[in-house]
């Protein structure tokens, strides 16, 4: 590979940017995914190294002051969020390109820092009503936790003009259709730096 990029899937919660991106990981062996760094502590099932690298709230402190974050968040009271400069590399050294699923504010900062070598697209759920009702089926969350986290979408959908594209989940087998191809047409556009 002789033009490293990088592919951002953002989206308010629930609107089903995850779902995209395991299936783009599966359909598509020159890229993988960028694992996030994060303080919160890891949910039943998760690994360290395989879902975020987990770290204490002094060593993410400590790393910010090292400068190794390309782009970090207090996403939630003292809960940080950010991506390693050091696992871009890792997986540009492995000869691939890197995707991410990652939270507005920090798609906005890489798509800044690497510019027309990073696609930003947002994943938009049909409407603010099916996003409520997919977060309130989740059942993940306790009443105040689910209200936080209805507010914060609100917030993220007033970004979705400051992305490359926007790719709206109503019919998921359309959409993955539709990631498939958007991705596809970004990784074998030649872009000014290569």
């Amino acid at each position: 590979m002789d033009h490293k990029k990088l592919i951002i899937f953002t989206a308010p919660s629930g609107a089903g940017k995850t779902t995209i991106v395991r299936h783009l990981l599966k359909v598509r062996k020159d890229i993988s995914f960028s694992i996030s760094a994060c303080t919160r502590t890891p949910r039943y099932g998760e690994v360290s190294g395989m879902d975020y690298y987990f770290l204490s709230s002094d060593e993410f402190k400590r790393k910010v002051e090292n400068g190794d974050f390309v782009e970090y968040e207090e996403v939630y009271d003292n809960q940080f969020y950010g991506t390693l400069r050091s696992e871009i590399e890792r997986l540009w050294g492995l000869g691939k390109h890197v995707l991410f699923d990652i939270d507005v504010k920090g798609a906005l900062s890489i798509k800044q820092k690497y510019g027309e070598d990073a696609l930003s697209i947002f994943v938009k759920p049909p409407s603010f009503e099916v996003l409520k009702e997919r977060l309130m089926n989740r059942k993940t969350e306790d009443e105040a936790s689910l209200r936080k986290r209805i507010n914060r979408v609100k917030e993220e959908m007033t970004y979705e003009r400051h992305f490359d594209m926007t790719l709206i989940n109503s019919d998921l087998k359309q959409a993955l259709a539709e990631a498939e191809e958007i991705v596809a047409n970004f990784l074998t556009l030649e872009t000014s730096s290569s």
